[in-house]
């Protein structure tokens, strides 16, 4: 199996720190945006995209400022996070994303959550 490569992007974000940590830390948050339906059990967070289902366990979190996962399956170290960042001068609210892809699939990643972040932005009405 090829080793996964790490990324990060960032998005300038309309919103409060409190309104988006309830988008990305919540099964009803994370069903706006990121996946069709989010279910949880514990820190164990079912998505389901199109009748396919994904399990992720969450292994940290801190409250208004970022959330840890790992994909179930992964026999890797790899994970992804979503975090909070203001800027302290401007106050800008920026979301700033780590996660890793096979070496061939990093482009094709960063498109995804391009598209998922910007449905975050039309929830939260800050296109």
């Amino acid at each position: 199996m090829s080793d996964k490569v790490k990324f990060e992007l960032e998005f300038v974000i309309q919103a409060s720190p409190q309104l988006l940590y309830q988008y990305i830390s919540t099964p009803s948050g994370l069903s706006e945006w990121y996946a069709d339906n989010v279910n949880s059990r514990g820190e164990v967070f079912t998505f389901i995209w199109d009748g396919s289902e994904e399990r992720a366990k969450m292994l940290k979190r801190k409250s208004e400022e970022f959330v840890k996962l790992a994909w179930e399956e992964n026999d890797d170290d790899s994970f992804f996070e979503m975090r909070i960042i203001v800027d302290e001068i401007t106050k800008d609210v920026s979301l700033f994303i780590t996660d890793f892809a096979d070496e061939d699939e990093v482009d094709e990643a960063k498109m995804l959550w391009e598209n998922q972040v910007s449905d975050l932005k039309q929830v939260l009405g800050s296109t």
